[in-house]
C-alpha cells in the first residue's frame, strides 16, 4: 500500500531551562499507510506530540525527514502541508469570537478552497454531522467543550485533506460526544479513504478503533504492528477464576502470582497459567481451600495490559543516563523484549 506518512531518522532535541538537551524524538523511522487509523500510543513525555508537530511543519527537526504522500515536509512544504489537517491537544485550534460557520469558512479560505460554492456545502455537511448546524451562528466561545472539540475537527477537515492527525481528540468530551468522534474516525478511514492519526490515553478506544498502533516511550519506538498481531503476539495461558463472596487473604495466596479483585460481590482471581501449572490444578487448589468456586474462564489481552507492560519493559532498559538504551531488548518483530 501506499505510504501516506514516511518518517525516517527523525529526532529532536531541545534545550532545557537548565541548559541540558533533553531528547525527545530519538532516530525515529515509522511509516503509516493510506487508509488506515493508526494509534500512536505512549505515556506523557513520550514524544509523541513532538513528533506530530513535526508533522505538521510546527517544529523543525533536529535532524531526519517526514514525508507526507511523497512529500518532504521540508523542502516541499506547502505540497505537503495541503496533505494533511490536525488538531494538536493543548492549541487553540479555532477562533472563539467566530461562530462555527465563520470559522469554517475562515480555515477552507486560507487553506486553499477558492471556490465559494464548494466551501459552504462542505461547511454545511461537516457541521450536520457533528450535530452542530443548529448552532452553528453561535461563538465558539460560548460552545461547550465538546462542541468546540467538534469545530477544531470540522475545521481541520474543511480543505478535505488525505490525511488527519488527531491529538487526543474525545479528551474532555462527554460520553455522547465521545461516541459521536468515534463514529466519525472510522467513517473518515472507511467510507472516505482518509488516513487518521490518534493519539488517546484511551487505549480501549485505540484498540477498537486503530488497525494498527504503534507504542512509544522516551522518543524510542517500542512496538509498531496491526492490531491484532499485537494482541495475538502477547496471547498467553491467562485465566480468571471467579469465587462466591470474599476470599480471605490467606486463603488467596494459594495463588501466588495471582491478583484479586472484587466484582459483584464476588472475589475474581486473574493470573498466567504457565508451565508448571493446569487448569485443573487451579480448581483443585480452590477445592482444597475450600472456595466456592463459580467458574474458570480465559482471559483475553488488552492493549491497555499490553502498552503497561511494554512501558515497564523499557523502564527496565533504561541506561544510568536516563536514556532508554537503543536496542536494549529490541526483538526482530518489531516489540521491545525483557533480557
Amino acid at each position: 500500500m501506499k505510504a501516506a506518512i514516511k518518517i525516517e531518522s527523525l529526532s529532536k532535541t531541545f534545550r532545557s531551562r537548565g541548559g541540558n538537551e533533553v531528547e525527545a524524538v530519538s532516530r525515529l523511522d515509522l511509516t503509516v499507510e493510506s487508509g488506515q487509523v493508526f494509534g500512536f500510543l505512549g505515556s506523557n513525555g513520550a514524544g509523541k506530540t513532538t513528533t506530530l508537530k513535526m508533522a505538521c511543519g510546527l517544529v523543525m527537526p533536529t535532524t531526519g525527514t517526514v514525508r507526507l504522500n511523497g512529500y518532504d515536509v521540508g523542502r516541499q512544504r506547502g505540497q505537503a502541508m495541503r496533505q494533511i489537517g490536525a488538531v494538536l491537544e493543548g492549541t487553540r485550534n479555532v477562533y472563539w469570537r467566530m461562530n462555527a460557520w465563520q470559522n469554517l469558512l475562515y480555515f477552507g479560505r486560507i487553506k486553499g478552497v477558492s471556490s465559494s460554492k464548494l466551501l459552504k456545502a462542505r461547511a454545511e455537511r461537516l457541521l450536520r454531522e457533528l450535530d452542530l448546524w443548529e448552532r452553528r451562528k453561535d461563538p465558539v466561545g460560548e460552545y461547550s467543550r465538546g462542541m468546540q472539540q467538534k469545530v477544531a475537527i470540522a475545521a481541520a477537515l474543511i480543505a478535505d485533506p488525505p490525511i488527519v492527525l488527531l491529538d487526543e481528540p474525545t479528551l474532555g468530551l462527554d460520553v455522547q460526544a465521545s461516541r459521536t468522534v468515534q463514529e466519525w474516525v472510522v467513517q473518515l478511514a472507511k467510507e472516505r479513504g482518509k488516513t487518521v492519526v490518534l493519539t488517546t490515553h484511551q487505549l480501549d478506544m485505540a484498540e477498537n478503533l486503530c488497525d494498527r498502533v504503534a507504542i512509544m516511550s522516551r522518543g524510542q519506538l517500542l512496538a509498531h504492528r496491526p492490531t491484532g498481531e499485537l494482541l495475538d503476539l502477547f496471547r498467553r495461558e491467562f485465566y480468571k477464576l471467579r469465587l462466591r463472596g470474599a476470599v480471605a487473604a490467606e486463603k488467596a495466596g494459594a495463588f501466588p502470582g495471582f491478583t484479586a479483585s472484587q466484582e459483584n460481590g464476588h472475589t475474581v482471581l486473574s493470573g498466567e497459567v504457565g508451565d508448571d501449572l493446569s487448569v485443573f490444578e487451579l480448581v483443585e487448589r480452590a477445592r482444597l481451600a475450600d472456595m466456592d468456586l463459580i467458574s474458570v474462564t480465559p482471559a483475553e489481552p488488552n492493549l491497555e495490559e499490553i502498552f503497561v507492560e511494554l512501558i515497564e519493559r523499557a523502564e527496565e532498559a533504561v541506561g544510568q543516563d536516563g536514556s532508554l538504551e537503543r536496542g536494549a531488548g529490541h526483538r526482530s518483530d518489531g516489540v521491545k523484549s525483557r533480557g
